[in-house]
């Protein structure tokens, strides 16, 4: 397998020297005397980022690195992007720094902008590709903190680059459909896995299969069988193998928990989440797998009508020590990315996942919408083709996510509920 070029465009290290402390208190959800300020981030042609940004205690007019410090997300610059660089390679980064607290109260800002900068950055050519590089290490002046003749608030950062190739793979279809899955590189699509979904309702064990076990672990097995039956409306026994191109089982996304509504209401509640286990084999035997991950999924209430989601590695302790690694919300009318990332130093990850930087990302439509996604994978996590499975097979999971939250007084595709289609025959 080809990767496909990326670059990380990374801006840590963020610090603030202030003349004079602000008076403005920072308010709810930001320590006052730690970090009274945040920071917009804006890269052209990209959506803006946020970071908070801590006060630097040394002396105003001292040069060195602050004593304490934070960084941003970052942005990933996929292969189209580089193409469209290497004509034209500057890029402008705005850094605007604000004192109080994000957002608004009844629709006034809480917070006023101190002062920004802006960076010209070259990440054009092959050398990004190739070879990390440095484009700024220092304090900057902040342009509009202060008057004439008066002292000025100061911004540290690093601006930096690394190459972060990836895998990069499409559905050939909507997950429920079984499409093939492709690698993409460049203009090339070349098939690699393919997928068999099935609807089984009335399979207790959760769609998986009748000589499932797990590796001798026994706790698994309660885990399972531990699960009440729920009477009345649920969505269950959803199951997505993947296989590879000899026709090998080698991930699968299966359904442990069904999607029930919670009472009074058609809609699946964070409280009562449904939960998959993404599985890979364990051995040679085809009917033993062992569990990788455990992905939760709910729908959200509150103002933005949203698919909430948990996942969490799993443990060979069984399902309640999982490790969780990503967890978030994302629009159900606009879509969003399902991602997991291990870039910071202090990550939860890093303790489970030694190499950082990005793992995976996955594409998801919005609700109603053909979804095809397109799942990226950091290189390196990547040491065969098994291990791509997984991340397709998660990729898989959240999409179909999607449809099992649906709210109950609406209909599903046939594909999703073929139990019911064949009563109607």
């Amino acid at each position: 397998m080809d990767p496909c070029p990326f670059v990380r465009l990374i801006i840590e290290s963020l610090a603030l020297k202030l003349p004079s402390s602000p008076t403005k208190p920072a308010g709810p959800g930001v320590h006052p005397s730690a970090t009274p300020c945040y920071a917009k981030l804006k890269l052209t042609n990209f959506p803006s980022q946020t970071a908070l940004i801590p006060l630097c205690t040394s002396d105003p007019s001292s040069s060195s690195s602050p004593d304490s410090s934070t960084s941003s997300a970052g942005f990933h610059l996929d292969p189209s992007t580089l193409r469209r660089l290497s004509s034209k390679p500057l890029l402008t980064l705005k850094v605007s720094v604000f004192t109080g607290r994000m957002g608004r109260t009844c629709g006034v800002p809480c917070s006023k902008l101190l002062g920004s900068v802006k960076m010209s950055i070259n990440v054009g050519g092959a050398g990004a590709q190739s070879k990390p590089s440095v484009y700024y290490n220092g304090w900057m002046k902040l342009a509009g903190s202060a008057g004439p003749d008066k002292p000025v608030a100061k911004l540290h950062a690093v601006v930096r680059s690394e190459p972060d190739p990836r895998f990069v793979f499409q559905f050939g279809g909507e997950p429920e459909c079984s499409p093939v899955v492709f690698q993409i590189q460049e203009n090339i699509r070349q098939p690699v896995f393919s997928c068999k979904f099935s609807a089984d309702r009335n399979n207790r064990s959760r769609s998986l299969p009748s000589d499932f076990t797990m590796g001798g672990n026994k706790g698994w097995v309660r885990t399972f069988s531990g699960e009440r039956e729920k009477s009345g409306r649920e969505r269950k026994g959803w199951m997505i193998m993947i296989h590879d191109l000899s026709g090998s089982a080698v991930a699968a996304a299966s359904m442990i928990t069904p999607f029930v509504p919670s009472p009074g209401s058609d809609r699946v509640s964070r409280s009562n989440p449904g939960a998959w286990l993404i599985l890979r084999p364990n051995g040679p035997s085809v009917s033993s797998w062992k569990p990788w991950g455990r992905l939760e999924a709910w729908r959200e209430r509150g103002p933005v009508d949203g698919l909430g989601y948990r996942f969490a590695l799993v443990t060979d302790s069984g399902l309640t020590s999982g490790v969780p690694i990503a967890e978030g919300t994302m629009s159900v009318k606009r879509g969003g990315q399902f991602c997991i990332d291990n870039a910071r130093k202090d990550s939860v990850l890093s303790l489970v996942l030694p190499v950082r930087g990005f793992v995976m990302g996955s594409s998801v439509e919005a609700e109603g919408k053909v979804s095809k996604p397109m799942v990226q994978v950091g290189v390196r996590h990547v040491t065969c083709m098994a291990d791509a499975a997984l991340f397709v097979a998660l990729s898989a999971a959240i999409d179909l996510s999607m449809d099992a939250c649906r709210l109950f007084s609406r209909k599903l595709r046939k594909e999703l509920c073929p139990d019911e289609q064949d009563s109607l025959s």
